[in-house]
């Protein structure tokens, strides 16, 4: 995954909760119920500090063997120290990592995988990644679930005239080219659903919201100064407006005012048959 979008591991941290509180309970025991009996190794792309093993673990069977996959070494390497969670029977899971490119993603690496898993990281692929993702679940014929991938919808409250433009000026910014990828931004779930579907693999997803407020200031804070100085940062035309733009918000999160609905998209792919 080496050139993909770099981000902190205070950033991870901070949207952890919200994220656990977002992602398809649905879907996640849809998949629970497909999965066989006896130890299932579970393959995470793009893990970062391992937020989607916390989440998913304790509501999947064990033994569970967890093989967490980030170009970050560094991350990864903190989410196999740091304490992990256990699975449904509260039986302790092992864990693994292993760095490389997402590109390069083969289905010999998903060898005796009985899942593959993702969190907010369809958005930032490019054609060739998902391709080779989606190639490697297929010929391995293990299910998939990809969480939290970005649809480019947001719904700011009280509402303000100048809401629509950067969010459109964010939206093209997450489909920019950078080092030569050209991220998919809000089309990376569609495009993933429908090579799925190309492959003859049934899929379901579901519609999930960070629903941020006074609950989470701080997040919420964070999030809308990345999404206002991503949207600046590909329309420089928005710089002048941006100023009061910036004060009128931060100062209802001051006063517990300000709402956030940031809508993504959950997909859960499996094999027919």
């Amino acid at each position: 995954m080496s050139g993909i979008l770099k981000v902190s591991s205070d950033w991870l941290a901070l949207r952890e909760p919200e994220d656990a509180d977002a992602r398809s309970l649905d879907l996640a025991r849809t998949v629970a119920a497909m999965l066989p009996d006896g130890p299932i190794v579970v393959h995470d792309l793009g893990s970062g500090t391992g937020s989607m093993m916390r989440w998913l673990a304790p509501l999947l069977p064990g033994p569970q063997t967890w093989i967490l996959h980030d170009w970050n070494a560094g991350l990864i390497e903190r989410a196999i120290d740091a304490t992990r969670p256990t699975d449904r029977d509260n039986a302790a899971i092992s864990a693994r990592s292993e760095t490389g490119n997402l590109a390069d993603l083969r289905a010999a690496d998903l060898a005796g995988a009985s899942l593959v898993t993702a969190s907010a990281l369809l958005d930032v692929l490019t054609s060739r990644d998902t391709h080779a993702v989606v190639n490697a679940c297929v010929e391995a014929r293990s299910p998939a679930l990809f969480t939290l991938s970005v649809t480019g919808e947001v719904r700011l409250g009280p509402r303000d005239e100048l809401d629509s433009a950067f969010e459109h000026a964010f939206n093209a910014h997450q489909q920019r080219n950078t080092d030569g990828r050209q991220q998919l931004g809000r089309y990376g779930a569609p495009i993933v659903q429908g090579l799925f579907t190309q492959a003859g693999w049934k899929v379901r997803q579901s519609t999930t919201v960070w629903r941020l407020d006074h609950r989470r200031p701080r997040l919420l804070r964070e999030w809308f100064r990345g999404w206002v100085d991503a949207a600046v940062e590909q329309d420089p035309g928005l710089r002048a407006a941006a100023t009061g733009y910036r004060q009128l918000r931060e100062s209802q999160i001051d006063r517990g005012e300000l709402t956030a609905h940031v809508r993504h998209v959950d997909l859960l792919a499996w094999p027919r048959g």
